[in-house]
C-alpha cells in the first residue's frame, strides 16, 4: 500500500481551503475515540466542501447516561440502540440520489462491534454478534476514511472541556481500551484510502493554518495510506 507523511509546517503559510469538485462530492468518514474531535471536524469539512454532515445522535440514546453510571447493567441496551440507529442512518444514505452532494460522517458502522467487544461480557457479546450478523446492512463504501489519534490525556482534557455531564464519569482505562481497539483496527485497514491524523498537536477547528493544511492533504489523496503528523508551530 502506498503511504505518505505530511508535516504541518510545510504548508502553514497557505490558508486556501478550496477543494476540487471531485473531493466535494466524496463520502468522507471521520473516526477515532471519544473526545478526539470527530463531530466538530465533520461539520467544518462539510461546510467547506458544500457537503452534508452525517452525525451520530447520542442524545437520542435513552440508555447512554445510565450506561456511564452503571456500565455492566446498561451496556447491552446501549449498544443495541446505537447499532440500530447507525444501520438506519447509513441505510438512508445508501438510498439517496447518486447525484446528491457529498457527505462527511463522524462514524462508521464498524465502530459498533469495537465498542461492543469492550463493553459487553462474553454472553452479551455472543448475543450481539448474532443480532449483528442477521441484520441486512446496505451501506456505501467511503471514498476516504480519516482516523484521528490522540493520547488518553488529551481525550480527557477535551471531554472535560465540552462539559457533557454524563461523559465526565468516563474512566481513563475505558478510553485506553477504545484507543487500542481503534489502533488495531486501522493498522489492518485497507478497504479505502486512509488518512491517519495526529490530532494531539493540531487544532483544525480554531486554527486556520492547521485547518487549511489538513484540507489540502485531504484534497490530494487518491489511494493508499497517508499520515498527517503536524509539527508544533
Amino acid at each position: 500500500m502506498n503511504s505518505s507523511t505530511t508535516n504541518l509546517t510545510a504548508d502553514a503559510h497557505d490558508n486556501d481551503d478550496s477543494v476540487s469538485a471531485e473531493t466535494a462530492r466524496k463520502y468522507i468518514v471521520i473516526e477515532g475515540p471519544i473526545g478526539v474531535g470527530k463531530s466538530s471536524l465533520a461539520k467544518k469539512l462539510a461546510a467547506s466542501f458544500d457537503s452534508s454532515p452525517l452525525l451520530e445522535k447520542p442524545a437520542e440514546n435513552p440508555f447512554l447516561e445510565r450506561f456511564y453510571k452503571s456500565p455492566k447493567r446498561y451496556a447491552l441496551p446501549t449498544q443495541l440502540f446505537f447499532l440500530f440507529q447507525r444501520v438506519r442512518q447509513l441505510s438512508h444514505l445508501k438510498q439517496e440520489d447518486l447525484f446528491s452532494p457529498g457527505r462527511v460522517a463522524d462514524f462508521m458502522l464498524e465502530k459498533d462491534p469495537l465498542f461492543a467487544q469492550i463493553t459487553l461480557d462474553d454472553d452479551e457479546f455472543r448475543l450481539y454478534q448474532t443480532v449483528f450478523s442477521n441484520l441486512t446492512i446496505d451501506r456505501l463504501q467511503p471514498d476516504l476514511m480519516i482516523y484521528l489519534q490522540a493520547p488518553v490525556e488529551v481525550l480527557q482534557q477535551r471531554i472535560k472541556k465540552r462539559r457533557i455531564k454524563y461523559e465526565q464519569a468516563i474512566e481513563s482505562g475505558y478510553l485506553q481500551k477504545l484507543s487500542d481497539a481503534y489502533t488495531t483496527y486501522f493498522h489492518n485497514y485497507s478497504e479505502t484510502p486512509l488518512l491517519i491524523v495526529n490530532a494531539a498537536e493540531i487544532n483544525p477547528i480554531d486554527n486556520p493554518a492547521h485547518y487549511s493544511a489538513l484540507v489540502r492533504q485531504i484534497d490530494r489523496i487518491q489511494a493508499g495510506k497517508h499520515f498527517f503528523n503536524p509539527l508544533a508551530l
